[in-house]
């Protein structure tokens, strides 16, 4: 997945527990397998090689990941979009490589989710058009600590923290205590901007610090803008809060696309979910349930 994952969890019989964690380590390592675009032989590198020429059969989870993925899309209006890979992947963030103006103007127009077609009684995939590509580095981590999560908890565990890079899932609390999660600061990264108690949620943050670097002045990021294949602007860290990691996931990715005031207006259409959000000028915002003061 690119990130360090971990899951930490307690149980009376240590054996279980040590089983349990063993499972969810390995499960961890088949999603990866199936899901990394980093994979030449994973199901959605062979979707983006072939669901141009005619529709593919894919598994029930990746079918039901890009289905809820695609459900996003529409909600934010594109803002979220697993199809930002048809100009993303020329983007490499270890050799400080980036598409031209050219290149994108080229390959934009395969960025749209509306390109991505699933037929849920055959269960298959079908791009649209030649050159489109998707990957779920906007959701995947989420959805993996959201599965193991009802893993554990349908193996009895009732105390857990899953960790796959910016997303986190706790079950229940910290042995009578809330699990505390802070929020790191996008500038100073031994610093954190608040932290959070967190009793059986999920938190996702994106920054743009997690994977960049800056050439000529500028900082070039992973959260691409799938309006203009560009790395987005105007926001430093997006993090969503709520009871699955998946939306949560979905969530701050979609904010950190849309800005301040249209992804504080996209939270409100998730009940229960709520949202931290820090501008290029560091200022500090809210949603309505996490203002100051609030109770």
């Amino acid at each position: 997945m690119g990130t360090r994952v971990s899951v930490e969890l307690w149980d009376d019989d240590e054996a279980h527990g040590r089983k349990l964690v063993q499972a969810v380590m390995d499960d961890y390592k088949r999603i990866d397998r199936e899901m990394s675009t980093y994979k030449p032989d994973s199901e959605i590198s062979f979707v983006n090689d072939h669901a141009a020429e005619k529709p593919i059969p894919i598994s029930e989870e990746l079918f039901n990941l890009i289905d809820v993925s695609l459900q996003f899309s529409v909600a934010s209006h594109g803002a979220f979009d697993i199809t930002y890979e048809s100009v993303g992947y020329m983007y490499d963030f270890h050799k400080h490589e980036h598409p031209s103006e050219e290149q994108i103007k080229e390959h934009l127009p395969a960025v749209d989710y509306r390109h991505v077609v699933l037929e849920r009684g055959a269960r298959t995939i079908e791009y649209t058009m030649p050159g489109v590509k998707i990957n779920l580095g906007g959701i995947a981590k989420g959805y993996v600590v959201q599965h193991e999560a009802e893993f554990l908890k349908a193996n009895g565990i009732e105390h857990a923290l899953l960790n796959a890079g910016g997303d986190t899932r706790v079950i229940g609390d910290r042995r009578g205590k809330p699990w505390i999660v802070g929020i790191r600061h996008p500038r100073a990264k031994d610093q954190v901007i608040t932290r959070l108690p967190l009793v059986d949620e999920a938190i996702s943050t994106a920054g743009d610090y997690e994977r960049f670097f800056e050439q000529d002045g500028k900082r070039y990021h992973h959260v691409i803008n799938p309006h203009t294949g560009e790395p987005t602007e105007g926001i430093l860290t997006v993090t969503a809060i709520g009871p699955s990691g998946t939306i949560t996931d979905g969530l701050d990715t979609a904010i950190f696309v849309l800005g301040v005031k249209e992804g504080l207006e996209l939270i409100k259409k998730y009940p229960g979910y709520e949202t931290i959000i820090v501008d290029a000028n560091g200022k500090i915002y809210y949603s309505e349930g996490l203002e100051p003061g609030r109770e």
